[in-house]
């Protein structure tokens, strides 16, 4: 398909132009404000061509369809009338979205993000010039002063950045903001860093009591003076005549906000920052490496919650004290390691649009965003995504144990590469995003995916060889009438949740949402296939018909917890025998799907196999008739 039918495709899944508010897009997805999310088949969306992957996120359905490529279908849904709007117009609709304290996280990274790309491009310097060192180049004096520039002004206007930028999101005058900012870092002030080293240089005392610093540095006393300043200067333009607004607003903004945030803000939120600070070493040295552990295994289930923009906080504040980032290796680890999983679904799969989906969204974890490997690859399969934290954990705790620390901060794995170069732990840093690769990719490709229908094919094909040596070849197919092996509501096939059942690529019959958790076998047949996890049977009919019975989608994932089986493979069953039963909260408690399919798998020996069921049915009554 072209970029204009998968669009049009995209327009109807989402229940039609009427049911979509505004749509934007960002660097990989596709942000669309919906109306009714129930109108919204994401089945269809999730296995459309270019598709990595669809979720809901701060109120949005966000479709990822990766760099370059969205802004190609966004210009294309456009052109077929959807509403837009800027991404600021679809945050502050979001923003209403979610508890306190998700909104809360949400600002810290709106207030911090558009900062990460200049303490990025220091951290590349500083890579930089440790690399021109440790290759023994010896640089002039004007050029050590250049590159000090370089890599130290960031830093040192740090709070005025911080200030900007909280300004900015909470509605203030940016302008302001920052030359407010500019007043904490004040060459008038005694230098924090000088302060601190114990020199010649000490606080000055305001009123006699109150030791006063210059904040260079400082990261949350400069965004709590921020929100205060901004929702200030909001109050004050509330009172002030709009003639004089111009002269009166900012003049009492900054005369206000400079007292508080020098004598009362500034001190108080100082001391509070540096009690983080410390907490936030304490666990970072934690001994063998538990802290890097800890982070490394619940990073990607904090990215999962959407409230991994803390992190940028803790990391900034980080740089600022030592021009050295433990995070970032730690936050790496787990990123190579959910890639690496995606690769190993890759690997392993035989569906070629699962293939096609899961190496670009490796490739771009590996370049430092994995929402398209979480949500389009391992969130879906479940094991990939939770073994991928264990190989992040390990990972994390190696990077830790090897006290690896980067020189900035908001890339990682391969173009995190830069931040070790100049340090000397390029070499530690290339081991530990091995192992975690290795680790992510073993723990899956071994425990954590199987192509389902695969395996079901091979035990039939081994069941037909058993057939052909021992001479128990079945007798011709049958009229029959198969009755439901489920009680429950009749869901029309083509509506499953699953590809592989809904594309009748299994065979044609129906499917059960079950209102009893038990299995019993539509008809007189031998068991042919009896999964050990006890989520699916294989039945033989006396008539011919072999029967798939398969509970809830993606339940294989939950290894018998919640199932228990009542027969074996080879076992004679009559009609209402019971097969087996299932707990439906336990499945649903695994964020699972309990629709339970009923599919005839032999579909093409049949001139016709026709649901004839509708609404509930109750034990014993006709669901499937099959006719030769």
């Amino acid at each position: 398909m072209n970029n204009q039918e998968i669009a049009k495709k995209v327009i109807d899944a989402l229940g039609g132009r009427e049911n979509v508010n505004s749509v934007a897009h960002c660097a990989t997805r596709l942000r669309v404000m919906v109306k009714d999310e129930g109108k919204i088949n994401k089945e269809v969306i999730e296995n459309l061509e270019k598709v990595q992957g669809a979720f809901f996120n701060s109120g949005q359905y966000q479709i990822i369809f990766g760099t370059g490529t969205v802004n190609k279908m966004y210009d294309e849904v456009v052109a077929l009338g959807l509403p837009t709007s800027s991404k600021d117009d679809m945050k502050a609709e979001a923003a209403k979205q979610g508890n306190w304290f998700q909104r809360a996280i949400r600002t810290f990274g709106d207030v911090f993000v558009p900062i990460i790309p200049v303490i990025v491009a220091t951290g590349l310097f500083m890579g930089v010039r440790g690399l021109l060192t440790a290759l023994g180049m010896t640089l002039p004096a004007d050029v050590t002063t250049y590159t000090q520039i370089l890599t130290d002004t960031a830093f040192i206007i740090l709070p005025g950045l911080v200030v900007w930028s909280t300004f900015r999101v909470f509605g203030g005058n940016p302008a302001v903001g920052i030359v407010l900012g500019m007043m904490l870092v004040s060459d008038s002030l005694p230098n924090a860093w000088a302060v601190a080293s114990g020199g010649e240089v000490t606080a000055m005392n305001f009123f006699g009591f109150i030791p006063v610093v210059g904040l260079q540095g400082s990261v949350l006393p400069a965004f709590i003076i921020g929100v205060v300043g901004a929702k200030f200067e909001k109050a004050v333009r509330k009172v002030v005549p709009d003639v004089i607004d111009l002269l009166v607003t900012p003049f009492v903004t900054l005369l206000v906000m400079s007292i508080l945030g020098l004598f009362v803000i500034g001190p108080v939120f100082h001391v509070v920052e540096n009690y983080i600070l410390i907490a936030t070493k304490a666990i970072l040295s934690l001994p063998f490496g538990l802290g890097g552990f800890l982070i490394g295994g619940v990073h990607q289930l904090i990215v999962v919650s959407g409230v991994h923009h803390i992190f940028n906080l803790l990391e900034v504040q980080l740089l600022a004290a030592d021009h050295a980032n433990p995070f970032n290796a730690i936050i790496t680890a787990a990123m190579t390691a959910q890639g690496a999983a995606t690769v190993a679904v890759g690997v392993k799969t035989k569906n070629p649009k699962l293939k096609t989906l899961a190496f670009p969204a490796a490739l771009s974890a590996f370049l430092g965003i994995t929402e398209p490997a979480i949500f389009g690859v391992n969130l879906r399969f479940r094991k990939p995504f939770f073994l991928s934290l264990i190989a992040g954990a390990i990972g994390g705790g190696l990077a830790s144990i090897l006290g690896l620390a980067g020189t900035g901060n908001g890339i990682t794995v391969i173009p995190g590469t830069m931040l070790y170069i100049g340090n000397g732990q390029l070499a530690q840093y290339l081991l530990m995003v091995a192992v975690s690769f290795v680790l992510g990719f073993a723990l899956t490709y071994m425990f954590g995916y199987e192509d389902e229908k695969e395996v079901a094919t091979e035990v039939e094909t081994e069941r037909l060889v058993q057939e052909e040596t021992t001479g128990n070849i079945p007798a011709a197919l049958q009229n029959e009438t198969l009755v439901t092996p489920i009680v429950g509501d009749v869901v029309a096939l083509a509506d499953v949740n699953d590809p592989v059942f809904s594309s009748g690529a299994m065979g044609q019959g129906i499917a059960v949402k079950p209102s009893q958790g038990v299995v019993y076998a539509p008809a007189d047949a031998e068991v042919s296939i009896a999964f050990p996890t006890g989520h699916a049977f294989g039945l033989k009919t006396t008539d011919g018909a072999e029967v798939l019975i398969h509970v809830g989608i993606d339940t294989v994932t939950m290894n018998g917890d919640g199932f228990e089986a009542k027969v074996a493979q080879g076992d004679k069953v009559k009609a209402g025998d019971v097969l087996g039963t299932f707990d439906s909260n336990k499945i649903a408690a695994a964020g699972l799907d309990d629709t339970t399919m009923v599919i005839v798998t032999n579909t093409a020996d049949y001139a016709s196999v026709a649901p004839v069921a509708t609404g509930s049915v109750a034990k014993g009554d006709a669901v499937i008739e099959v006719k030769i």
